[in-house]
């Protein structure tokens, strides 16, 4: 605040590299604000793909251990059993 009071060639340089200062840290806090949200955007579909290849296991372990049909009881039956 003071540089852009003074008039003096000192006053003015460190008024402007305040201004250039403060104009890169916007764009760099753009910049990140990017990063970040495209960063966001990779853990989401990760996190679908994780749940997919769960999935996917959880059906092949089905696929190797199919369920075991009932089997027919062996011995004398009356007809009342069945």
């Amino acid at each position: 605040m003071l540089s852009s009071v003074l008039n003096s060639e000192t006053a003015i340089r460190v008024n402007i590299q305040i201004i250039r200062v403060f104009t890169k840290m916007r764009e760099m806090l753009l910049t990140h604000k990017d990063i970040l949200l495209q960063l966001e955007k990779i853990e989401r579909k990760l996190t679908k793909h994780d749940e997919d290849i769960a999935l996917i296991f959880e059906y092949l372990k089905q696929l190797l251990n199919p369920p075991q049909a009932p089997r027919r009881k062996i011995g004398f039956r009356n007809d009342d059993d069945e």
